[in-house]
C-alpha cells in the first residue's frame, strides 16, 4: 500500500513504536529534513516530528531500544554510497510515550539528544542496517557494495566517551554477493528474542545472536523472497513474531510503500 504522506519518497527505515500500540515511525533518507513520521500498518499519516538541532546528510536506518531515559529511537546517518565519508554519525533521542510530538504539542516531553560519531577501523562503509539488542549494544550491518556485508558492534558504554568511537568488526555475514539487488538495506531484532532479521532489496535473511553479539545462520536460504513487491525495499521491522513489516521508496508511486508480510525461518 502506499505511504499516505507524500512527502515520504523513501522510507529508508522503520520501527515499531515500543510504547504507541499499532503506530509506525519511519524516515526519509539524503537532502530530506530530519522527519520522523508516525504512520500505522495500514500507511495512514498520523503525524510528523521535526528533530531540532540535527543534519540528515543519509539517514538510512531507525532503530529502537534501550538508553538512560527508558526506550529511544535511533538513526542511523550511516549512508555513503560512494564510502567516501571518514566519519558518520547515529543519533538517539527519547522515545515518545505519547503522540502529542507528531501532533504539533507544545507540551511534549524532553528530547535528551544524544549523538555518536563513528570511525569504521577499516576505512568508509556505505551502511544502511542497524538493530539493537536488549543491553543497548548497537550493531551495524554494512550494505556490502565492495566488501560483503560486514557486522560491526559498538558497546552501550561508548555514549559516556568522547570523541571518535571505532565499531568492532565482528566479520562478515554469509549473504549472497551477486548484484546490486543481494545489498543489505536494513537489519531488525526481534523484541526479547534472539532472532535477527537482515534484509535486501530482493530477500529477507534471518540468523540468531550467539552470546557475543555474533550472527549464526538460522536457514541457510532466504526465507522470503520479496522481489516484485516494492519499488525498492529498504525498510524492516517485526511486528509480531512471525509478520514483518516493510517499507519502500516510491518508485512511480506517489510516495514510499508499506507491506506487511507473515514470514520466518
Amino acid at each position: 500500500m502506499i505511504l499516505a504522506d507524500p512527502q515520504l519518497t523513501e522510507s529508508s527505515g522503520v520501527v515499531r513504536s515500543r510504547h504507541i500500540p499499532g503506530v509506525l515511525f519511519t524516515i526519509n533518507d539524503s537532502g530530506n529534513q530530519p522527519i520522523v513520521f508516525a504512520t500505522d500498518t495500514s500507511g495512514r499519516a498520523i503525524g510528523t516530528w521535526l528533530v531540532p538541532t540535527v543534519r540528515n546528510r543519509d539517514w538510512e536506518s531507525i532503530s529502537a531500544g534501550p538508553c538512560p531515559g527508558g526506550s529511544c529511537l535511533y538513526f542511523g546517518d550511516t549512508g555513503d554510497n560512494r564510502e567516501q565519508q571518514e566519519y558518520v554519525v547515529v543519533y538517539r533521542v527519547r522515545e515518545p510515550r505519547k503522540l502529542a510530538r507528531f501532533l504539533g504539542a507544545t507540551d511534549a516531553s524532553p528530547l535528551d539528544l544524544d549523538s555518536l560519531v563513528l570511525s569504521y577501523p577499516d576505512g568508509p562503509h556505505d551502511v544502511e542496517a542497524m538493530y539493537l539488542d536488549d543491553a543497548g549494544t548497537l550493531f551495524l550491518v554494512s550494505k556490502g557494495r565492495t566488501k560483503g556485508a560486514l557486522h560491526f558492534r559498538i558497546p552501550r558504554s561508548a555514549w559516556s566517551r568522547r570523541g571518535v568511537v571505532r565499531p568492532e568488526l565482528l566479520g562478515s555475514l554469509p549473504l549472497p554477493s551477486r548484484n546490486s539487488g543481494d545489498w543489505v538495506t536494513d537489519a531488525a531484532r526481534r523484541p526479547g528474542g534472539r532472532e535477527v532479521v537482515v534484509r535486501t532489496y530482493n530477500a529477507l535473511y534471518f540468523f540468531t545472536m550467539g552470546a557475543d553479539g555474533r550472527l549464526e545462520v538460522a536457514a541457510p536460504a532466504p526465507a522470503c523472497e520479496v522481489t516484485g513487491l516494492e519499488a525498492q525495499g529498504e525498510g524492516v521491522d517485526w511486528l509480531d513474531p512471525t509478520h514483518l513489516v516493510l517499507t519502500s521508496e516510491r518508485g512511480l508511486f506517489p510516495a514510499g510503500t508499506l507491506r506487511t508480510i507473515q514470514c520466518s525461518p
